[in-house]
């Protein structure tokens, strides 16, 4: 697909995505509602049957009842992991492909993700036309790159907040993990994310 397509042209390569299927299902998974809501419509208007639910156990629920043929999970859900959840889903549906989205990109989380069974791990904010990309990407050839990614600083910045967050919200063994100065990472803290 290439950057200029719009959502008709999107919403045929998606119908053509699954032969026999007008309209394929969908899975999404995120337990964000104002952005759970967002992301539903804008993959339904690129030709997707969208099932949105908040948690795993909605999830899990959904895909037994709909055997999906794509899903996109967010990582950390408020009853459990995401990548738990790409597990279960290989397992309903063996020839599912799962997008992972989340706020808080690492690199061994990715591998994670990308061992668990996803076929591509997305940092939010991810809009659908990457999302729908990384879906629809086949073979061993990666999904061009996202049309607006993540500054440097904003990378920078969500792995410290996740490496804040894992150690408890403890500012001194963050500093330690982070080989950083106690003072330093406190500034850092009290800033507001920087601009994507």
């Amino acid at each position: 697909m290439t950057e200029a397509m719009t959502d008709k042209d999107t919403a045929a390569a998606v119908r053509s995505a699954v032969p026999g299927k007008p309209e394929p299902d969908l899975l999404l998974i995120d337990d964000d509602a104002p952005l759970r809501r967002t992301m539903e419509r804008a993959l339904a208007r690129r030709g997707f049957r969208v099932h949105a639910v908040p948690g795993l156990r909605e999830a899990i629920a959904m895909a037994h009842q709909v055997k999906p043929d794509f899903a996109v999970v967010d990582l950390r859900l408020e009853d459990g992991s995401g990548l738990e959840l790409v597990r279960k889903l290989r397992e309903i549906q063996p020839r599912i492909r799962i997008v992972i989205l989340t706020g808080y990109g690492n690199i061994a989380t990715a591998v994670a993700a990308i061992k668990s069974g996803a076929v591509d791990y997305l940092a939010k904010p991810a809009d659908a036309d990457d999302v729908v990309k990384a879906l629809l990407a086949t073979g061993s050839t990666l999904p061009p790159p996202p049309c607006n990614p993540m500054s440097a600083d904003r990378v920078r910045w969500e792995h410290i907040q996740r490496v804040f967050e894992q150690c408890g919200r403890n500012v001194s063994e963050t500093a330690r993990r982070l080989n950083m100065h106690r003072r330093t990472l406190q500034r850092i803290l009290n800033k507001r994310a920087p601009r994507e």
